[in-house]
């Protein structure tokens, strides 16, 4: 393995990024070899992951969706973040020099397959897409969860790169699954990023080695999530029986195993908070117990659930765990995410209790506010609380469901994610996988076309601090 993997790192790093209606006819032409695999590759993915072929269908349309999402992006350029000042070679006292600054692709990105989304979050999901987009070669990893389902869709991102005349390189799975190859990956020299979803474990693990590399490599990692949701106290006297509806859903869609389940739920103790855990453990305990997507998922989830057995309430196809806010603070197991269908409750002597634990808690993909008019003053406390604990930030909703679009944010602080800043979901997510370059009095025949006094592709660059589509005029 060492040798094909050395193969196919310097066949990647010879990659030149094509023209932009190349580049975007390319991931148009994933989608398309992906649909065109039709119902085995459903098929193959529920015998794989024991996911529906409902669930399977939807998350194929926004594998799709997504790649389409990219070549739009890719053909209209403003991403690259075109910035130029031109010379002022009369300033006094120093001569201002002409400047020309926009993003290139890093190079070869590694991109790991997860578990819980085998073809949106896999061989051809949103860091590839994201990846590619920016116009860097992708190699894969595939999860050992769902083999065959990532050599269908590779077979598509291969058979596309033939039908659209890419440069070689531009695309390989390994087929190595294990620990080890993965970590040969991150540390080989020619590997610039690597695009990660999955365990806070594995996560950190692929951090480490790339950091311990002679020249480190960022890390996109996007890890564990609690996700905690707060029912504050107007919120929960008129809709615990409508809140206890929802949050059950969110709690068990797809079993559980979504990163965005919201794992810690937060309310102030009341009587109608007594009628809102009665109903929750009920509503949870009656949901129909699903499978999981793997052996390993479901042994980690018992294993879960024995290290926190003395919180649990209601059990059934799904679990419900109720503690206090001391007992939480005290008991590390509960501040562990638990992967699969179950949610920890936390009963808070008052709303100042409520803002205390909410500062305590490490950074998250999402946190939810269920609250009313009547919780105004508190609403805003506690919003100052959580846009530093989170990157989404949902009011009155439920964090599953992510919306693929340009304003969707999905990342958080550490431990959610090894940067913050990024986003995994979305058209920010192609900014991961880009580095700014400043060219400083180049003629304009060895500008990339993109900086040059004529904007021959009509994208919107930042021209002496005005946004604009004009031709610079000399």
């Amino acid at each position: 393995m060492p040798n094909q993997l050395q193969k196919i790192l310097e066949t990647a790093a010879a990659y030149r990024t094509p023209e932009p209606e190349l580049l975007a006819a390319f991931l148009e032409r994933i989608g398309d070899r992906i649909l065109a695999i039709g119902d085995s590759l459903i098929s193959t993915c529920s015998e794989e992951t024991s996911l529906s072929a409902d669930r399977l269908t939807g998350e194929r349309a926004r594998t799709v969706n997504q790649l389409r999402m990219f070549a739009g992006l890719v053909r209209e350029g403003s991403w690259i973040d075109a910035r130029i000042d031109t010379a002022l070679p009369d300033r006094k006292p120093v001569p201002k020099p002409d400047l020309r600054r926009m993003l290139l692709p890093l190079g070869p990105v590694a991109v790991f397959g997860a578990s819980n989304f085998p073809l949106a979050f896999s061989v051809a999901g949103g860091d590839t897409a994201s990846a590619l987009a920016a116009g860097c070669p992708v190699v894969v990893k595939p999860h050992p969860g769902h083999p065959k389902t990532s050599t269908l869709v590779a077979s598509a991102v291969s058979g596309a790169a033939q039908d659209c005349k890419m440069p070689e390189g531009v695309f390989a799975m390994v087929e190595d699954t294990s620990v080890q190859i993965g970590l040969e990956l991150v540390r080989h020299q020619l590997v610039r990023a690597v695009g990660f979803t999955g365990s806070t474990k594995a996560g950190r693990a692929l951090f480490d080695a790339a950091n311990s590399r002679p020249e480190p490599i960022p890390v996109f990692a996007e890890m564990g999530s609690l996700n905690p949701l707060f029912v504050l106290p107007a919120a929960l006297e008129k809709r615990w029986e409508n809140i206890a509806a929802g949050l059950t859903g969110s709690v068990t869609l797809g079993v559980g195993q979504f990163c965005t389940k919201p794992g810690l739920v937060f309310a102030p103790r009341s009587s109608a908070l007594n009628q809102f855990v009665s109903r929750l453990g009920d509503e949870l305990s009656k949901t129909p117990k699903g499978r999981l997507l793997n052996d390993s998922i479901a042994a980690r989830f018992e294993e879960s659930l024995e290290h926190t057995k003395a919180f649990i309430q209601t059990e059934g196809g799904a679990y419900l765990l109720v503690t206090d806010g001391i007992k939480f603070g005290q008991e590390p197991a509960l501040h562990e995410e638990i992967f699969g269908p179950a949610t920890v409750l936390i009963q808070c002597a008052n709303p100042d209790e409520l803002i205390e634990l909410a500062g305590k808690l490490d950074g998250q993909l999402t946190a939810t506010i269920h609250a009313e008019s009547e919780d105004e003053a508190l609403s805003a406390r506690l919003l100052q609380v959580l846009q530093e604990k989170a990157g989404r930030v949902v009011w009155n909703g439920y964090p599953t469901g992510v919306e693929v679009c340009p304003a969707l944010h999905h990342g958080g602080p550490y431990p959610a994610t090894t940067d913050g800043r990024f986003t995994s979901v979305g058209t920010a997510a192609i900014l991961r996988f880009a580095r700014p370059v400043c060219y400083q009095g180049l003629p304009q025949g060895l500008l990339p076309v993109e900086l040059r006094n004529s904007n021959i592709r009509k994208i919107w660059r930042t021209v002496n601090g005005s946004l604009t589509k004009e031709d610079i005029k000399t």
